[in-house]
């Protein structure tokens, strides 16, 4: 009897992001045996996420996929699905918006955030699936996960690394992997 072998399957395994002692806008992030500094929120972390409270949610946050900006990034090694950034590309974070929390493109009028932003924020911007299925008006929207300004300084509720990190994480994650903030 031939028994067939089982071939290996890569899971899309988990990104542990634990605040760092001492700092509560600032994490730990842990990965494939790695760890890496990251900034969080400039209201720390919480279990009850609302639109503009600063704060990171503790939740498993999955990774859907992202954008790069292309004129400054060339195109990482990983295989979740990024897009390069269109210039007219903006994220809804009106929550009375029949479109909150989604993308859209410019010009448009209620409140948004640029995703093509001077600051380099988002060269690289993962979209974690935060409030984004099953939509809460007021839930939070744009918790991505980006790259870090200089010295971590804290963030609006996401997750954020520095380019160096984020390169070395790109070949680990794929979608579906896990961003599970524990606070």
């Amino acid at each position: 009897m031939r028994v067939k072998q089982k071939r290996a399957v890569k899971t899309a395994g988990t990104i542990t992001v634990r605040v760092k002692p001492g700092s509560r806008t600032r994490a730990l992030i842990s990965f494939a045996g790695r760890t890496e500094q990251a900034a969080i929120g400039r209201s720390g972390t919480t279990s009850r996420k609302r639109e503009g409270d600063g704060a990171t949610p503790i939740a498993p946050m999955r990774l859907v996929g992202g954008y790069i900006r292309g004129d400054r990034i060339t195109r990482p090694q990983t295989t979740l699905p990024l897009r390069f950034t269109p210039k007219n590309l903006l994220w809804c974070d009106a929550p009375g918006h029949a479109l909150y929390n989604r993308p859209v493109n410019a010009p448009f009028k209620p409140s948004h955030e640029k995703m093509r932003r001077d600051d380099r924020l988002y060269d690289v911007c993962l979209v974690m699936d935060w409030n984004l299925m099953a939509r809460k008006r007021f839930g939070g929207s744009a918790i991505f996960f980006h790259l870090a300004k200089p010295g971590y300084t804290p963030t609006e509720g996401c997750v954020a690394v520095s380019l160096p990190a984020m390169r070395r994480l790109l070949r680990f994650m794929r979608r579906g992997t896990v961003v599970r903030v524990v606070g």
